[in-house]
This record gives structure tokens, C-alpha cells and sequence, in this order.
């Protein structure tokens, strides 16, 4: 009986020891629907599946040049890296919290020359404060807070959390850098193709110029022919110069994205190619995987850990802290006696401190940490909500530039035939030239629109990965470059 008094008091400490203080964390319900809402009205050709997602989805465009920069921008980008120190840092900053957890063990030793008050207590020289004297010190010290009501613990659990924020936070850097990438990339090539297209355009206003020339030679054709071709040509030769300095804004853009000096990926972007164009099918994973993949929806998530692991650790400071403490060292006034038996000295016992009086300051913290995961919650519920609208909206996105861009070709090949058609009737002197001219501005308004929509469609797309959540899975985590 006597052994089963004295150990109680350890057994109930660890009984103790696993309380915790405050709500468990719940994993909130996912409210996904079962599937995607279908496309209202026409459908256009491409629409998506509900299959798993492809993680590497701009490697659907089939543009080796288009992957090879993505992986550059994934490997260099400074906002990516900054990313990542900032996610060491939350890890470093749960490594100090986690070691409350473990006893502390440390050792002091010291040496002093001092001299006591001949009025004081006490005076180790024995010489009553008239002399100096030695003192040489030794001590193994440990320390390990008994975490009772889990108050520890809770810290622990919040520190993980924040841990979370922060490699989602990461991934969510990440996901807009693919995003990022892709999208100016298929805006530097529908630059490139409106600036070919333009291009082509000026050698018919001039074909068109120079056919009026002849045509006022021989007496045909007037003054007014020829300055209406001449103001065609100069018109069409003014959009060169903003579409150049796009194109090589957008090449500077990439540039910043992957880390490099300006002008620095001229040489490989600089020659047109193909605007990338997406897949006939494509798939967009299940409803119900969206929480799982969404950098956003996974922050707020654990925003929300965080901010419930909180509670339990403000409840858990309306209660006593009990911390065992000791030391055990050696002291002597001698050199020659330190290390001796009768230099040794110990400490051993608890120390217990009770919050009395705070003026309400516990009672407020509680309240703070109970509003904040209010907020949390509610931020959550605004963060899904508004991934499904994003999601919806990039859909119909999706499907609208699908058939604006149809119909826009229909428009571009009519505009090419009416434009012949207007160049021989022209030649035969059945229509006036600016019959010519007309159609020659919708051509090319037109040919320029349907470049745009072509752009449109494959920016839709990327906007619509970027909305699911894919990309970021495809690349490890790496730490920031020194």
C-alpha cells in the first residue's frame, strides 16, 4: 500500500498529462456536388471529363518550348524561393515551440573574484568582509514543464498548422507562377501570329497601293484611289510598332519569371511558333477531389487547425503550470577543492505557479482565439464557395471562346474571299476602290479577333487548371537557393 501512496501522485500526473485543453480540430464536411454542372446552351466542341486530372497539364499543349520554360520558372523564380524561406522559417519556428515537449539539460560553470560587505549576512572568506576571495562553480541544470492540461501540446498542434499555411501557401505561389507562365507564353505567340498576320496584310495594301498607281498611269483610276491605298498601307504599318513592343514585354516577362535579366530568352522566344492549343478532351478529376488540390481551400483548412488549436491553448492558461526543476554541481572557495565530495551541492523540486489575478486578460485572450476561429471558419466557407464559382465561371469561360473563335474562322475564311473577289472586280472596274479598302479592314479586324479568341480559348484552359488545382504536384519542394 505504502508503494501504490507513493507513486500516486506520478500516476496521476500522467494521467494528467493527457488532457488537452480546448476543441479537436474537425475536418470541415466537404459540400462538393456530385458532378459539374453541365454547359447551358451550345456546347462547343471540347468539353471537359470527369477522369483524373492530368498534374502536368501544359505538356497537353505539346509545346516542348512552352514545358522547358515552365520548368525553368519552377527551378529560378525568386517569389517561389521566397516562398520557400518563409516555410523554413514556420518549420524552424515549430522546432522551438515542439522542444517545450522535451526536458531541458544544461551545464553552468563559472569562476568569480569577489569581496563580501563586512556589514552583510555572511562572508565565505571568513575574514569579515576584509579580503577577497574565490569562488569556483559548477552545475548540471534540467528543467521539464509537466504538460497537464495540454497546453504544450496545443502549441504544438498550432505550430504544425502553421507549417501547413505555409507549404500551401508555397504550392499556391506555385500554382500561379504555371499559370503565369503558360498564360503570357500563349500571349507572346498570338502577338507573334497577329504580328505575321499584319505583316501579310501590309504586303496586299501595298500589292493594292501599287496596283492603283498603275491604274491612275493609265488613266483609269483617280488621286482619291491612290491616297485612300497609301493611308491603308500607313495604317496597317502603325500597328507594328505597339504589337513589337508587346511582344517584347511579354519576352521580358518570362524573363522575370524564371529569374533572368532582360532580353535574356530573346534568342528562343524571338522567332514565332505555334499558339499553343488545347486537347480535343480533357480531364478535370471529380467534384469531390477539388479540397484535396486546391492550395487555397488546403490553407484555409489548416488557417482553421490553427486557429481551433489556439483555444485549447488560452483554456489551458487558466490553469496552474507545474515544472520540475533541478541541479546538481559543485562549489568550493579552492580550486585544488572543486571536484571534491564535500564540494558538491543539489536542488531538486517543483515549482508551481497559479494565475489568481489577470484583470480579465486570460478571459479576453480566450475570447480573441474563440473569434478568431470564427473567422477562420467562415473564411473557409468563402474560400470553397468561391473556388466553385471560379471554376463555374471558367467553364462557361471555356465554352464561349470555344465558339467565338469558330465563328470568327468562318469570318476570316468569307473575309479572304470577299477580298479577292473585291481585287478582280476592282481590276475589271466593277466596283470603286473602296470597295477594296472596306474589305481589307475586315479581314484583317477579323483575322486579328480570331487570333485573340484562339488565345482566348487556350487561356480559358490554363485559367481552368489553375482553378482545379493542378500543377503544383508535379514539382518537389525544395529548399530556397542560397
Amino acid at each position: 500500500m505504502s508503494a501504490l501512496v507513493r507513486f500516486s501522485p506520478l500516476l496521476l500526473a500522467v494521467a494528467l498529462a493527457g488532457c488537452s485543453q480546448g476543441p479537436d480540430f474537425q475536418r470541415p464536411a466537404s459540400q462538393a456536388p456530385q458532378q459539374w454542372a453541365p454547359v447551358q446552351g451550345e456546347a462547343a466542341a471540347s468539353q471537359p471529363l470527369a477522369e483524373p486530372l492530368q498534374v502536368r497539364w501544359w505538356e497537353s499543349f505539346h509545346d516542348a518550348r512552352l514545358s522547358a520554360l515552365i520548368q525553368r520558372v519552377a527551378a529560378n523564380n525568386l517569389d517561389l524561393q521566397i516562398a520557400s524561406a518563409r516555410l523554413l522559417q514556420s518549420r524552424a519556428l515549430r522546432s522551438t515551440i515542439a522542444a517545450d515537449e522535451t526536458p531541458s539539460l544544461g551545464l553552468d560553470a563559472g569562476y568569480s573574484r569577489a569581496r563580501n560587505s563586512a556589514e552583510g549576512l555572511n562572508d565565505p572568506s571568513g575574514n569579515a568582509g576584509k579580503s577577497a576571495y574565490n569562488l569556483w562553480q559548477g552545475d548540471l541544470v534540467a528543467g521539464w514543464e509537466l504538460d497537464l492540461w495540454g497546453r504544450v501540446r496545443r502549441q504544438v498542434e498550432a505550430a504544425d498548422a502553421s507549417v501547413a499555411v505555409a507549404e500551401e501557401d508555397r504550392r499556391g505561389v506555385l500554382l500561379a507562377l504555371l499559370a503565369e507562365t503558360a498564360g503570357d507564353y500563349i500571349q507572346l505567340r498570338a502577338v507573334q501570329q497577329t504580328l505575321e498576320v499584319t505583316e501579310n496584310n501590309l504586303k496586299v495594301a501595298r500589292h493594292s497601293l501599287q496596283l492603283s498607281r498603275d491604274r491612275q498611269a493609265e488613266g483609269v483610276a483617280t488621286r482619291l484611289d491612290v491616297a485612300q491605298a497609301s493611308a491603308q498601307v500607313a495604317s496597317i504599318e502603325a500597328r507594328l510598332p505597339t504589337l513589337q513592343a508587346r511582344r517584347d514585354d511579354l519576352i521580358n516577362a518570362l524573363s522575370l519569371l524564371a529569374a533572368e535579366p532582360p532580353r535574356s530568352l530573346q534568342a528562343e522566344l524571338l522567332a514565332p511558333g505555334e499558339l499553343p492549343v488545347p486537347q480535343q478532351r480533357f480531364a478535370v478529376g471529380l467534384p469531390s477531389e477539388l479540397a484535396e488540390r486546391r492550395p487555397d481551400i488546403r490553407q484555409a483548412e489548416a488557417r482553421l487547425h490553427a486557429a481551433t488549436a489556439s483555444i485549447g491553448v488560452a483554456k489551458a492558461d487558466f490553469y496552474p503550470r507545474i515544472r520540475l526543476s533541478g541541479n546538481v554541481g559543485m562549489q568550493a572557495l579552492q580550486l585544488a577543492d572543486f571536484g571534491g565530495w564535500d564540494s558538491r551541492r543539489f536542488a531538486f523540486g517543483p515549482q508551481l505557479s497559479l494565475p489568481i489575478f489577470e484583470g480579465g486578460r486570460l478571459k479576453g485572450t480566450l475570447q480573441l482565439r474563440e473569434a478568431q476561429q470564427q473567422e477562420a471558419a467562415l473564411n473557409y466557407r468563402k474560400v470553397v464557395l468561391g473556388a466553385w464559382h471560379e471554376i463555374d465561371d471558367v467553364l462557361r469561360l471555356y465554352n464561349a471562346s470555344q465558339l467565338r473563335r469558330d465563328h470568327l474562322a468562318e469570318a476570316v475564311r468569307e473575309n479572304r474571299i470577299a477580298l479577292d473577289t473585291a481585287q478582280q472586280q476592282y481590276v475589271e472596274g466593277a466596283v470603286d476602290f473602296l470597295n477594296v479598302l472596306t474589305v481589307q479592314a475586315a479581314l484583317l479586324a477579323s483575322e486579328e479577333q480570331w487570333i485573340d479568341s484562339s488565345a482566348a480559348v487556350s487561356q480559358a484552359m490554363v485559367g481552368l487548371y489553375k482553378a482545379l488545382g493542378g500543377g503544383w504536384q508535379a514539382f518537389a519542394e525544395a529548399p530556397p537557393k542560397a
